[in-house]
């Protein structure tokens, strides 16, 4: 049953037939919360042309912005793998963790006591409703895999990290590795 196989922390990989949607088209998402009223998760490799200083000119640090899905792009979410400084975040698993104390994080970036690879931002989150992720399971739009980064996945390149799991993949997958991220233009 998918329902049993899906659980918080892993990842999903779009599919190589999701062609033509801007949000998901070769995503990779870290599942952040996953029950029965529903799914959360962030996209990890599509950064925007952002810092955290454009939006937030009160933070001195440069660290990226992702655009984490489509749902409440106007709001801020992080994930992060200090919980021993970033009070009242939840445990995604492997270490990595989501939210916290808004102002401390401001003010732990300030002081230089985190660092890009700690933290990760994003404008908005992928979400789905109660069976929703589920059929697109079996609509074959997502790949489910482990996240064998762990913790370490904040620091994975995000250019390239779908082409990467797509080659992990191995099979029918290998052949979508070099293809243009739209194929009418090939």
């Amino acid at each position: 049953m998918i329902s049993e196989r899906l659980q918080k922390g892993q990842l999903l990989i779009a599919e190589p037939s999701i062609i033509g949607d801007l949000s998901f088209n070769r995503s990779v998402i870290l599942l952040a919360d996953h029950n029965e009223e529903g799914s959360v998760g962030f996209i990890l490799n599509k950064p925007l042309d952002y810092t955290i200083s454009d939006l937030l000119p009160e933070i001195e640090a440069s660290f990226k912005i992702y655009n984490g899905g489509p749902v409440e792009q106007d709001n801020l979410y992080f994930i992060h793998t200090i919980p021993e400084l970033i009070t009242n975040s939840i445990e995604i698993s492997n270490g990595i963790f989501w939210g916290g104390d808004f102002e401390l994080t401001k003010s732990l970036i300030n002081e230089g006591k985190i660092n890009k690879e700690d933290i990760r931002f994003f404008l908005g989150y992928t979400g789905w409703g109660a069976n929703q992720l589920e059929e697109e399971l079996l609509a074959n739009s997502w790949i489910i895999t482990h996240n064998s980064y762990q913790s370490s996945i904040l620091s994975k390149s995000s250019k390239q990290f779908w082409k990467e799991k797509i080659i992990e993949l191995g099979g029918e997958y290998i052949i979508w590795s070099n293809a243009p991220e739209n194929p009418i233009l090939n």
